[in-house]
């Protein structure tokens, strides 16, 4: 059974190419553009891990993340935050709130996928 994946992030283009390239190696993929919208897809599923990005509208990836970590069919899934953020201040922000990898952009697909390999296996 493939591993489910949500994706959260403003792009629409980052959100369709990250898409399908999970897609791609057998994941099975749901994607939110901000916060809001991922808080009701945690209603509706499971994950085995979440990636998200931290500056969306409407909820931010920090604020979106101490919600996950607060619900009940997500609260352990592993979070990956991908982001063009790289401050030492919001990466500590970020891991306090429950994010257990911090990945920069721009980044290569493949340096993601071998996180999603280790986080989730």
């Amino acid at each position: 059974m493939s591993k489910k994946v949500l994706f959260v992030d403003d792009s629409a283009s980052m959100r369709k190419v990250l898409g399908i390239t999970l897609k791609k190696v057998g994941y099975d993929v749901e994607t939110a553009e901000d916060g809001l919208e991922a808080v009701s897809l945690l209603d509706k599923h499971r994950f085995d891990v979440i990636v998200t990005d931290l500056n969306m509208p409407n909820m931010n990836g920090i604020e979106f993340i101490k919600s996950a970590k607060c619900h009940p069919n997500n609260k352990f899934a592993p979070i990956i935050m991908l982001t063009t953020e790289s401050s030492e201040e919001m990466r500590q922000q970020g891991q306090d709130a429950g994010a257990k990898v911090w990945i920069v952009k721009p980044f290569r697909p493949d340096k993601l996928l071998d996180v999603l390999k280790k986080v989730v296996g």
